[in-house]
């Protein structure tokens, strides 16, 4: 009789080019059975978003609009599955990223945990463990997406931090495969308020760079990316999808 299978969502939420992507891409190589889910992958199609009543642009960013009905509905059947359908196909690969090692000895520390963690049976039901790393710019705004993730994770990072990364960022493919690249002010107008303001109840005083968490968000662990180096966030991150899976009495021998 075949091993029934668990998914587990990681959530890793964070501005635009807050480094949710490179984050979910350590981790997948660390984790057994991994995949990364990325959130800008369910966006609406081009045609159904609004348009900006001020700017006069086609709005990828607002909260309401953005993304929800394809992520919601992709999340808790794979919840229920156990398992990411084959068909699902990402773009995100055409997009350039910047290469970021961590030390060698953090990812082995981890590789040798997780074996450990989930090589003696996994879970008390004898299931098999498959993970979910899902990131993206909006994963603390929608509930029932938030209900899905089963460890939530947040990068702080600063509005001119942002700023300077997203310019840097020339070119980007969209959900539907297209090549889009920002209009002038795009970023400036249209995302970063977009994002403060999908945020406000997720951070005391509405503060996206620095503020505490309210507790709106259950369990968020905050990040001080700018204070870390990308080895000590995947230590971090590492630490507490351990802790989930110790809490949940998944592997405890």
């Amino acid at each position: 009789m075949s091993k029934k299978t668990r998914l587990i969502l990681v959530g890793i939420g964070g501005g635009t080019c807050s480094g949710t992507t490179t984050l979910a891409k350590h981790l997948q190589r660390i984790l057994p059975n991994s995949i990364v889910i990325h959130q800008d992958d369910f966006a609406q199609p081009q045609e159904l978003l609004p348009i900006h009543p001020v700017h006069n642009l086609r709005d990828w960013d607002a909260a309401p609009s953005a993304i929800w009905p394809r992520l919601v509905e992709f999340l808790v059947k794979v919840k229920v599955t156990g398992k990411i359908p084959v068909d699902h196909r990402s773009y995100n690969h055409f997009n350039k990223q910047r290469d970021l090692p961590i030390p060698s000895e953090v990812r082995n520390k981890w590789v040798g945990t997780f074996k450990s963690l989930l090589g003696e049976g996994a879970t008390a039901g004898g299931e098999e463990i498959t993970w979910g790393l899902v990131e993206g710019f909006l994963l603390y705004w929608h509930p029932e997406v938030i209900t899905q993730l089963d460890a939530r994770i947040y990068l702080h990072v600063s509005h001119d931090v942002l700023r300077a990364r997203r310019h840097e960022r020339y070119d980007y493919y969209t959900a539907e495969g297209a090549l889009w690249h920002d209009p002038p002010n795009y970023w400036e107008q249209i995302v970063y308020p977009a994002y403060v303001d999908a945020h406000r109840d997720v951070f005391k005083g509405g503060d996206v760079e620095k503020g505490a968490s309210t507790g709106e968000v259950a369990g968020l662990v905050l990040l001080e990316s700018l204070e870390m180096s990308i080895g000590d966030m995947v230590n971090r991150s590492c630490e507490v999808v351990a802790g989930f899976l110790y809490t949940q009495r998944l592997s405890i021998h």
